[in-house]
């Protein structure tokens, strides 16, 4: 998979990851990048400083996804590549987090992945190629110790990842999923009260994290991690899961300590 020459729709293109996607897939030769995102000012901004095309995208939406990868379709004849991005850090904490703030972070971190595929894969199958990325987390490999719809709803994008890749190589469609841990976006520089602050002494800039993406592509690889580690933190989870939990809460604990990490 090379980006050169190729069609493709980024989504959160506005900012953090999807902007540094953008720009490094323009660097790279892409033939014509559309981006989108519900925040359609910044959209347009990356948009025109890479001679692309802005969208604006509620990508919990389905009826807005159709419509975008209709669009796109119609102008430009194909889609070779989308990097389903877009996605919502959500609320601290689990059993006292609304309903509707469930299911809002449910639609953008999973569903939105669905609608995507079930617009653009069809025009894919025909072609007999095309490429979809999910931008999931390495909470969707191990988990978040406060943010209980975050970590639930990145380990379901990994899942619906790991199913279309299964479902639809014979298709000719390459399925990825980029877990980065932490990234310096506003998701976990964003505040002194955020969840994610915790993650900030190892982040890596949304440049180095699409570095890892393009590595990833040329390779045609499932999982992307921009930060090796989490490989190794994988395997111990699975070797000893009671030991993984047990360092979690010491985890949790700190940070609700403000203690250092």
């Amino acid at each position: 998979m090379n980006v050169k020459d190729k069609i493709i729709l980024v989504t959160g293109g506005a900012n953090g990851i999807g902007r540094a996607l953008c720009e490094r897939f323009h660097a790279d030769g892409a033939a014509k990048i559309y981006v989108a995102d519900i925040d359609f000012e910044n959209a347009e901004r990356v948009a025109v400083s890479i001679s692309g095309k802005a969208f604006r995208l509620d990508v919990s939406d389905e009826a807005n996804c159709k419509l975008i990868i209709a669009e796109i379709l119609n102008e430009s004849g194909r889609i070779d590549f989308i990097a389903s991005n877009a996605g919502i850090g959500g609320a601290q904490g689990s059993l006292e987090v609304e309903n509707e703030v469930w299911q809002k972070i449910y639609e953008i971190n999973v569903l939105s992945h669905v609608y995507l595929a079930r617009a653009a894969f069809p025009s894919m199958i025909e072609r007999g190629a095309g490429a979809f990325l999910i931008t999931a987390s390495a909470a969707g490999l191990l988990t978040h110790p406060l943010a209980a719809p975050y970590a639930a709803t990145k380990h379901a994008a990994v899942a619906l990842a790991e199913n279309l890749a299964i479902e639809f190589a014979e298709k000719g469609i390459y399925v990825s999923c980029l877990c980065p841990q932490g990234v310096k976006t506003d998701l976990i520089m964003g505040g002194e009260n955020n969840p994610n602050g915790f993650l900030t002494v190892d982040a890596i800039s949304a440049e180095e994290c699409a570095d890892a993406v393009i590595k990833a592509l040329e390779k045609e690889t499932f999982l992307i991690l921009p930060h090796p580690e989490v490989a190794e933190y994988i395997v111990k989870k699975a070797e000893n899961r009671d030991r993984w939990l047990h360092s979690l809460r010491k985890i949790r604990a700190a940070v609700l300590n403000s203690k250092n990490i």
